[in-house]
């Protein structure tokens, strides 16, 4: 039974930064992608970034520039920092880790932007 877990979530100004991380229990066999999604109060859920196997990543266009995302050294945690954070990034982020057969979610963890 594979399980993932994020944290890093809580209160942050404007401007200011935040890393999530995302780490699997269980085990894990083939490669995948690990990827953030999130979403905000009456809006549906959005791809915020994925990087694959071989660490190509992509990013929502409302977050590029501001947003990194990475694989742990251990490949089975990611993370999403985000720097230069803005109100409308308020939102609950969620981890997914994604193969050709299985898809996995995590509880999501609120991020607010607020002053």
């Amino acid at each position: 039974q594979v399980q993932l877990v994020e944290s890093g979530g809580g209160l942050v100004q404007p401007g200011g930064s935040l890393r999530l991380s995302c780490a699997a229990s269980g085990s894990l066999f083939g490669m995948y992608t690990m990827g953030w999604y999130r979403q905000a109060p009456e809006k549906e859920r959005e791809l915020v970034a994925t990087i694959t196997p071989v660490g190509s990543t992509y990013y929502v266009d409302s977050v590029k520039g501001r947003f990194t995302i990475s694989r742990g050294y251990a490949e089975n945690t990611v993370y999403l920092q985000m720097n230069s954070v803005k109100a409308e990034d308020t939102a609950v982020y969620y981890c997914n880790f994604r193969s050709w057969n299985q898809n996995y979610w995590g509880q999501g963890t609120q991020v607010t932007v607020s002053s």
